[in-house]
């Protein structure tokens, strides 16, 4: 029940901005919130979703549904010519899933018991690709400091522009090769990382297909209002634009992960919770931030795959080398969920202090 009345602050920021034209941070702070439920009943929805297509699919529809809330908020922030904060935001959400979203999760999940187990191939795998994101998205960075040294600084920027067209294509080619792998030719191996949970009363699919547009929906209204108080609300706060867009906006887009995790860790059900944590940060890497370069020059506001500030490359590959050490023996303790917390709190602290 307690999400139904969070539903009550959805109608606000509308409210403020358009009606009482109230200051960018109330707009800003009220937005943020009133994604949380929208975020939770696409999980709701989603899960019933799942329900009836199968659970083989459970797992990828929480992700790709639950990072549709941060895909449509990343657009409207590039809309506004700020492609930094969405380069940000992709970092953030890399991290928060991998660190902050799979931390919560063990930590709960551990809560009465001593230790949670899953089955090592899912987890190998997710391990894989993460290592893959790493290189992917290190290449664009290095090839632009590399060149910029050689040539012109137009003629670096074209260059690293057309790359990353190139190594978007390549990311997106290898997240669908991986749906077919695990959906399709390996299904046996992998299907068994997502049981369904008969527990809840299910929802006919008009129903979960209906709540899911209309939290869509409000998560779309709810972006845009955000979006546009960003930067005066990071002027009033102190803050910089890209700590805002590395850490407040990668945690509200990626609630429905979290709240998701969370909800089926507890359930003991850890292989699942984490292929949506560290799924979703998979799925940020190889489609997400690439479909964002792509949407970038269809809309004019062109974005590349380089990331100016190092330590968003070396946080992003921080969250494959730590993932991998604690996932290898196929099993986890809170202890570990605790350090998975503590490097994402380090990571944020320094991302606190750049200016």
């Amino acid at each position: 029940m307690t999400f139904v009345w969070l539903l009550l602050l959805v109608p606000l920021p509308p409210l403020l901005h358009y009606g009482l034209h109230a200051p960018p941070v109330w707009v800003f702070a009220s937005a943020v919130l009133a994604v949380v439920p929208l975020a939770e009943w696409i999980r709701r929805a989603t899960e019933q979703l799942a329900r009836i297509a199968g659970s083989a699919v459970g797992g990828l529809l929480n992700v790709t549904f639950g990072n549709l809330a941060e895909l449509i908020l990343a657009i409207f922030v590039l809309a506004a010519g700020n492609q930094a904060v969405v380069k940000a935001q992709i970092t953030g959400s890399i991290i928060g899933n991998g660190l902050l979203g799979l931390g919560l999760a063990i930590v709960f999940g551990a809560a009465g018991r001593q230790r949670q187990r899953f089955d090592k191939e899912r987890s190998g795998l997710l391990s894989s690709l993460l290592m893959l994101a790493v290189v992917a998205l290190m290449v664009p960075a290095l090839f632009d400091l590399t060149e910029r040294q050689r040539l012109p600084a137009a003629r670096v920027d074209a260059l690293s522009e057309s790359l990353s067209l190139v190594v978007s294509g390549v990311l997106i080619t290898v997240y669908l090769a991986n749906l077919v792998y695990t959906l399709v030719t390996h299904r046996d191996v992998f299907a068994g990382c997502a049981e369904e949970d008969e527990s809840a009363g299910a929802w006919s699919l008009g129903k979960g297909l209906l709540v899911l547009c209309a939290a869509t929906a409000g998560t779309a209204l709810e972006s845009e209002l955000l979006s546009g108080a960003l930067e005066e609300t990071a002027g009033s706060l102190g803050l910089t634009p890209f700590f805002l867009g590395v850490i407040v906006l990668a945690v509200v887009g990626n609630a429905a992960e979290y709240i998701s995790a969370i909800y089926f860790a507890r359930r003991d059900r850890m292989g699942l919770a984490l292929s949506i944590t560290v799924g979703s940060s998979i799925q940020v890497a190889l489609l997400l931030a690439p479909l964002l370069v792509i949407v970038s020059y269809l809309m004019g506001k062109p974005m590349n795959l380089v990331f100016g500030n190092p330590l968003e490359l070396i946080a992003i590959a921080a969250v494959a080398f730590t993932v991998n050490a604690i996932t290898e023996d196929g099993e986890t303790t809170w202890f570990e969920g605790a350090m998975l917390l503590a490097v994402y709190v380090v990571l944020g602290t320094a991302f606190y202090f750049v200016r």
